[in-house]
Parts: C-alpha cells; structure tokens; sequence
C-alpha cells in the first residue's frame, strides 16, 4: 500500500513506513487526486476542496506550488503526477490506494455472496473482514473541513456502513452471528437512528444467546425514533424483534443451497422473504460545480429536508439546460445523512428517443437495492408497487426521481410513511403529481446573471474573467444564462486556452451557427436536449414551436399562434399551453408567452427545414393577421382609416379590444414584432409594408411613441415609392408629417406634407380624394402653427369643402375635427365650436374615440370667457374623465395643461396650480415615451418654478 485514505492522509514513498504529508492542502490535493486516479481532475474541483466557495487571488499559484511539492514527494513510488487539461491526473496502479482496494474488495464479496452457497459466503466474509480492516478512523481526517471534503467523506462513510451491513448479515446467515455483535455495536452507537443496522444487531444477539440485550437495543432504538424523529419503528425492526420474541434463532444456512431468512407468519398473509439488509447509496456523481440556487435549495430543504413543512414529495421542473438535476443530485448529497435507510435514485428516461423507463422496471431494481431477491420480485406491476410501499414504509428514505415523462410513471415509485422524501425532477409540467399526489412544485429558471458569471469564472478563471468583464457578460447573455450552454462555452475556452472570451462571444453571435456550437459533441448540449423535448409534442405543439420561428417578436399570444397555425385560438391556445408545460415558453402575462433566444434560434433550425411554400404561407398568415388587427384597434383611434384592403377576419380572430385604453395595451404588446414584420417586408413584400405603416399611425400617436412612429412612416414611404403607388405614397407623406408635428418639428412637416397636396392635385379615385382631404387638412394644422391664419383657414376649410363634395363621412369628420383647431388658433371660437360639435355629430356615440376626444378638448378650449365657472368646471372634467378612461397620455396632459391655464386666468391660483403640477408629470411621462422633450414640458417647469418663487 502506498496512499492510505482511510484515517489521515498518508503516503509511503521509501521503505520507511508510512508518513504524513506537510500541509494539509498538500494532503488534501493527494487524496482528492487518489480518489480519481486515472480522471483529471479540474482546477475548480481543487479550488473547491481546499477553500470551498471563496478561492484567494492567490489559489492557482498556489497548487502550482502543491503540485511541484507532490511529484517530488511521490518520486520512487509507482505513481505519477500529469498535467492534464483543465488541472492534473495522477495514473498509478489502484490496489496502492486504500480507498480502490476497499472498493474492490467489498465488489468481490458482493459476486461471492450472491451465489448463495457456504462456501462463497465464506469467501465473502473473508473479503470483507480484509476490507473493514483497511479503515484506521474517520476518512480523510486531517484534511481542511470543506463541502467537497464532506461530501467525500459521506461517501466513504457510506460504503463502509453496507460493507459492514453485508458483512454482519453473512455471518448470521453462517450461524455466527456473534462475532459481528462488537462490530455492529460500535456503529450503532455512532447512528442509532440507522434500523437495519440495529435490526441486525438484535438478530445476532439473539443467536449468541442474549435475548434481553437485544429487546433493549430494540427500546434504545424505539424511544430515539419517537424523541427525534416521531417515527414508530419500521418493518425492519419490528420483524427482528418478532423474531427475538418468539424464540426463535436463525441456524445454520443449507450446504446445499443458498440460505434465506423468513420473517414470522403474521395472520394477514404468507412469510415475506427476508433479506440481508441493505442500505442502498444510488445517488449519482455529486456535481463539483453547482453556483448559486441557494433559494432552491433552502425550498427543497422546507419541502423534503429533516425539518420539513411540507408532505416530503418535490417537484422540480424547468426547460433544458436549466441544472435540474444538477441542483437535486447536490442537495441530495448534502442531505444523505438525514436519510440513513438509504437513497434511491432512477433516472427515468422520460425524453429518451427509445422511450421512458416502465415502472415495472424501475420497481424492480429498487426493490433490489432494498435487499429484495430477485427471484421473490413479484411479476406484475401492482405486485412490485405493494412490495415497494411495504419496504419502505417505516423508514427514512431519500427517493430521486430524474427526468420523469409524466405522472402515471412515478406513482407507483412514490415510497411510503412520513420518513420518506422524494424529489422529482422533469421537462414536464406533471400537473397529475401536484393535483392528486400534493407534491409542491418549483419552477427552475435561468440563473440570474451574476451567478452565471460565477460559473465562468469557477471554470475559466478569475483573472481570465477580470480581464475582459464585457465580453464575459455578452457570452453569459448568448447562452441564455443557462447552466447547460454556460459550461459547454466555458469548456470550449477551457480547452482553448489561446482564445479570448471575446472571441467565442463573437462565434455565438452568429444566430446560423450559435446552438451547433453549444453542442458539446453531439450527444450532450443545447439543441440535442430540446430536440428530446420536440420529439414528446403532440403535432399541432410541434407545427406551431416551428412556425413560431416566422414570428419575430420575444412574445407571442393564441390569436397570432392561431393565425401561423391556419387553425382557431383554441387549437393554438392548447398548443401554447402544451409548449409551456415543457418549458419551451414561459406565460409572461395572462394570455402571453415568451421564448428565450435559444429556443428562438431552436425553432429557426426546425422552420429551414420546411418547403419554402410552408415558410412563406406562415409569414402571410401573421402578416395578414396583424393588419387586420391593427385596423380592428385602430379604428378606436381614428375611425376614418383608408387601408379598405385590409384583410376581413370574424370578430374571435381578433385582439379582443373594446375601447381606446384595450387597443392601445394590445398595441404597446406587439409593437416590437410588429415593427420588425414591417422591416422584413420593406425588402421582401413592399406592399404590405406600407400597409402595416399606415395602419400604426394613430395608434403610434395614442401611445405616445411619436419617435417609433415616424421612423415607421419612413420605412412605410420608402416601401410605397418602391411599390410605385403614388395614393399610398401620399398617405405615407401625410402620416410622416402628421408624426414630425407631434414631434414639434412643424417645418419639416410643412414641407412633407406639402408632397403630398401637390401629388394629389390630379389623382382621381376615393382613396386618392380622401389622401387629398387628410393632406389639406393636416397642411392647414402646420400652417396655423407657423404661418398665416387666414392661410391656415383657407386650406382647412377646402379640405372641408372636399370632403363634403365626395360623400365621404369619415374624411369629413377628419377635416372638420382639424378646421376646428385651425378656428381656435385662429380666435374664432364660435366656428371651433361648432365644428367640433358637428365632427362629434357625425360619429356614433359609443365607441369613443380619439377623434371623440380631440373634439371635446377644442370645444372645451374654445368656451368663451363670459361662461360660469360651474359650466367650464363641468366640461373639463367630462373631457379629463374621458381622457383618464382612455388612456390617452399626450391628450391629457395638454388637458391638463390648458385647464389650468384657464383657472389661473380666472384667478383660482390654488386650484391652476395643482393643475400644472398634474400636466407636467402626465408630459414627462409622455416625453420619455416619445423620445424627445416637448415645448410644453419647459414652459411648465418655468411657470410652476415662478409661482413658487412667489409665494417666498
């Protein structure tokens, strides 16, 4: 033997016997590197065990230094020390190492002891007695106290404990029970909570003839139950105390085949085998670098740890790449010792191309890892489930079931008795479990962002990472902040060591390319896992996650997935429910469904490989869709839209707005993609580019966004001019001036919209008059605001005149609205007046409208100074209730403003006063959703900022 594991770290180099290492971080980086002799061990794996989760500055320089010490130490032995990326190995034979020879041994002994005979056991016992003899204390005992450390030493522990289980269980089956007592003596008083261990302890007193020192073992173990756990005794020592209590001792096994031990007779039913006891360790790998989920963890310790306050039953689900079973296998590490009846662990395949696991199959292999023989496994499933209910019940189980495909696959696994806990982990959303089992659910999302970047830093680096801050936030965000894409990209530079992070980030930016190189090696990564997750959806679900790629917003809802699908709201509604239980969406409000930009590029791969005519047919479909829409909310705004060619869908296909404040909160949602249909179709389809511009307008001028409306208007007109429509390029001119005069940049508008006058001079049509009529209208507005009045009423009033000559209801309610404005900047109240009253005539009451409101705002303005305050106070208050209900952000705050105004003219200073105060608030609010600061904002800071210099 060379490296001794078990007790202190000790290394024999020379012929001088055993010493101990200087440092216990030398001695701790020779155990670590002893323990996985043969794997490379990383740089973080070190880090971790010698200063858990706060490395110095100085960590890597210092098991540099460590390293150099070790090789010159093991020199002469046959062991050598490697650099190997990302950190060391050490290769040398295992039998040298104390820990592997244990392991061997007790694996031998295993193979010996399940051929049944005498003489095998016999065998057994003789390797286990030489592999229990290896052990000089506690495991790793000098080495600085850290998780990593623990979790080692946990696992140590463990294996000694079933080596000892099995060893003493042989010799009672051997008849020679009473050698095993000392042994099982000594651990029982280490764990006294551990049954099978005390169970066997009873057995072997029994046989060696003291029946009273076993009851007692036995009531020592019931009162520390009841005292600690408020548990009752479970199968395992209820059966050892029958047993004691009815006599009977256990003889010799038959030469002739193997021996079983069967518990009494009860009244329900036959003797069930009994069986060596067993205490199963099926955790996985603990990870080495889980980062962060603290939170989850704390949740996962409320609802299944020691001091629970929940049933004991977890659900963890979450969308690839999440960490699920990161985070469960850590916390389940860490929580081992508070389940000494063992831990179960299935990974249940639930996405697995061949299909999930059967639950007969994973019932069978529990039941064995419980000490069940294989040949007393009942055959049918329901059998099993019976079987596994019985042998769990009464003890404290940690249960973990990985990557369940739904919730009729893991019933029959749930264990049984308040000292149980299991943890489920899924894609899925496994509704059934939480309806009918209780289990408490939580949801895992990306890590948030400093803790990603702690994750690239425990992989890359400290200094790595300092040096190019930017780049390692830009890489973290291109991975989507999830665990899974993070540690391939880190793995990438890892292996990379003359790449910068920067460079990498550049690699991934490239959306063609990004999810093929978060592919580790095509078994393992980002697009493998979602195709697992694709493959589980009904088709509809997975006709839709492809389409979707057509959409370009980060959000979608059922009526624009209705329309890629060609199918009703409640066909996509199903079909976006069905995508967010696997968590390829995420709900973002009630009705809306987000995707991350992974699972965007993810749906872009599926759609390439679509025939160009399904890809082109989609886009129609959400191109139509919207135009529809935005005519449907529109038309709450200004109900005189042009776009006649609009496409007509029945009243459930469309955004389910009723008044101007549901447009609008439809609008401020799907602005962004439907900004972006509007970019594709410049180049692709100029025609209906134009039309999704036109259609924005008024609704871009309600939500305030007055700088994303003429950016709009720009890209409308330049696809119109390209189109060679000369009435839709017109159209565009007056939306684009219409936007430049929100702006308060009224000469540009000016000379826009007078484009649009001299182009609509000699057009013939209804659509051309009615772009003429708007364009009249709006050269006026412009006019009274920079130029002559009588100019100003001139061109209001022809706009007027022509609209009336063509019949056109909604084109005069337009020119007569804006004649009405021109009027009152003109002193002609009385022709505002009744212009405005005439425009509000000619619309029906309900629903109200912008143009609704605008008309109030001029006749209220226009109210002459001889009126009674009662009357006045009247008619601002309908028109700022009527503003409030709508929402109409810039309308009221010019209320607001000119109310005010009103009020200080008629003296009432408190009241105006106030007033102001409300309107600059409502126009900064509206600056910052327009883009600029406007006129009014200043002159209000100024007026409120003299008033208050006054009242000093």
């Amino acid at each position: 033997m060379r490296i001794r594991l078990l007790g202190p770290v000790e290394l024999r180099a020379g012929t001088d016997g055993f010493v101990s290492l200087p440092g216990a971080q030398r001695r701790a980086i020779l155990a670590l590197l002893a323990l996985r002799l043969g794997r490379v061990v990383g740089v973080d794996g070190f880090s971790e065990l010698l200063w858990g989760d706060r490395p110095p500055a100085s960590a890597r320089a210092a098991l540099q230094g460590h390293v150099a010490a070790l090789r010159k130490a093991l020199a002469g032995t046959p062991f050598v020390l490697h650099t190997r990326s990302p950190g060391y190995l050490l290769d040398g034979p295992a039998d040298e190492v104390d820990a592997l020879l244990f392991e061997s041994l007790t694996g031998r002994a295993g193979e010996r002891a399940g051929r049944g005979s005498r003489a095998a056991d016999a065998e057994a016992i003789a390797l286990l007695e030489q592999a229990l003899r290896l052990w000089r204390g506690e495991a790793l005992a000098d080495l600085p106290d850290t998780a990593l450390r623990s979790a080692a030493v946990d696992q140590l522990d463990q294996a000694h404990s079933a080596a000892v289980l099995s060893w003493a269980g042989l010799r009672l089956r051997q008849g020679s029970g009473a050698a095993a007592v000392p042994a099982l003596e000594q651990n029982v008083r280490a764990d006294g909570l551990r049954e099978e261990m005390v169970a066997l302890l009873m057995r072997c007193l029994h046989q060696a003839g003291r029946p009273a020192d076993a009851l007692a073992a036995y009531h020592r173990a019931r009162r520390r139950l009841d005292r600690e756990l408020g548990l009752r005794p479970g199968p395992a020592l209820e059966a050892a105390l029958a047993e004691v209590l009815s006599g009977d001792r256990a003889q010799d096994a038959d030469p002739a085949g193997p021996a079983t031990l069967t518990a009494p007779v009860s009244p329900a039913g036959p003797a069930v085998p009994a069986v060596v006891p067993r205490v199963p360790r099926q955790l996985p790998r603990r990870p080495l670098d889980v980062v962060g989920r603290g939170a989850e963890a704390g949740w996962l310790d409320r609802e299944c740890g020691p001091e629970r306050s929940g049933d004991g039953l977890a659900l963890v689900v979450g969308p690839a790449g999440s960490g699920k079973t990161t985070l469960v296998a850590s916390w389940a590490h860490g929580r081992a010792a508070d389940f000494p009846d063992g831990q179960l662990f299935a990974d249940l395949q639930g996405l697995d191309p061949e299909g999930p696991v059967d639950p007969d199959t994973a019932l069978d292999r529990f039941l064995q890892a419980l000490g069940v023989a294989r040949e007393a496994v009942p055959a049918d499933r329901d059998g099993r489930a019976a079987l596994y209910r019985d042998r769990t019940r009464g003890r404290r189980l940690l249960v973990v079931l990985d990557d369940a495909a739904d919730a009729d696959q893991v019933a029959d696994l749930l264990p049984e008795g308040p000292g149980c806990a299991t943890v489920v982990t899924s894609r899925g959303s496994l509704e059934g479990l939480v309806s009918a089992d209780g289990a408490a659910l939580l949801r895992l999302e990306a890590l948030p962002e400093a803790d990603a970047l702690r994750l690239l830093e425990g992989a890359l680096g400290t200094e790595r990472l300092r040096a190019e801050p930017a780049a390692a936030a830009e890489l973290a965000a291109l991975c989507d902040h999830l665990p899974l894409a993070l540690r391939i990209a880190a793995a990438r530079l890892a292996t990379r060591p003359d790449w910068t992070i920067a460079e990498l980030a550049a690699e991934l930016a490239d959306e063609g390319t990004r999810l093929s190189v978060l592919d580790a090696d095509g078994a393992t990564g980002v697009a493998t896992e979602l195709r697992r997750t694709f493959r589980r959806l009904s088709p509809t679900a997975a006709e839709l996650l492809t389409l979707l790629a057509v959409h370009p917003g980060r959000e979608v809802d059922a009526l624009a997935g209705a329309a890629l699908l060609g199918a009703d709201a409640v066909a996509a509604r199903r079909a976006l429910g069905e995508l967010t239980a696997h968590h390829l969406l995420t709900g973002t409000a009630p009705g809306r469904y987000g995707r991350t930009e992974l699972v965007r590029l993810f749906s872009a791969g599926l759609l390439a490989e679509q025939p160009e005519e399904c890809r082109r047919l989609a886009w129609e479909r959400l191109v139509d869709y919207y135009h529809a829409a935005l005519r449907h909310c529109g038309a709450y705004l200004d109900p005189g839209q042009e776009d006649d060619d609009a496409p007509v869908l029945p009243l459930h296909a469309l955004p389910p707005a009723t008044d101007i404040r549901t447009a609008l909160d439809w609008f401020r949602a799907e602005e962004p993609a439907i900004r972006a249909l509007i970019d594709t179709a410049d180049s692709t389809a100029p025609d209906r580019a134009w039309r999704l511009a036109l259609t924005c307008g008024s609704l871009y001028y309600g939500a305030s966004r007055f700088t994303d409306w003429l950016r709009c208007a720009r890209v409308g007109e330049a696809a119109a001019e390209r189109c060679g429509d000369p009435v839709a390029s017109a159209l565009l001119h007056v939306s684009r001036a219409q936007a430049l005069v929100a702006l308060e940049r009224r000469h540009e508008a000016a000379e826009v919209v007078r484009k649009a006058v001299d182009a609509t001079r000699s057009m013939a049509g209804p659509v051309a008059v009615s772009a003429r009529v708007r364009a009249l209208a709006t050269l006026g507005l412009v006019t009274a605001m920079t130029g002559s009045a009588a100019e100003a009423d001139r061109l209001a009033a022809s706009a007027t005149a022509l609209a009336l000559e063509a019949g056109d209801r909604r084109r005069l309610v337009d020119a007569l609205v804006h004649q009405g404005w021109v009027n009152l900047a003109g002193g002609d109240r009385e022709g505002a007046q009744r212009r405005s009253r005439e425009a509000r005539q000619l619309l029906p009451a309900v629903p109200v409208t912008q143009v609704h409101i605008w008309s109030m705002l001029t006749e209220a303005q226009s109210l002459p100074p001889t009126v009674h305050d009662q009357e006045v106070d009247l008619a601002w208050h309908r028109l700022l209730a009527a503003c409030e209900e709508a929402g109409l952000l810039y309308l009221h705050a010019i209320a607001e403003q000119s109310y005010a105004g009103l009020l200080l003219a008629r003296g009432r200073e408190r009241e105006g006063t106030k007033r102001l105060r409300l309107a600059l608030d409502r126009f900064d609010r509206h600056d910052r959703l327009a883009g600029f600061v406007s006129e009014f904002t200043g002159g209000l800071e100024e007026s409120l900022k003299l008033r208050s210099s006054r009242s000093f």
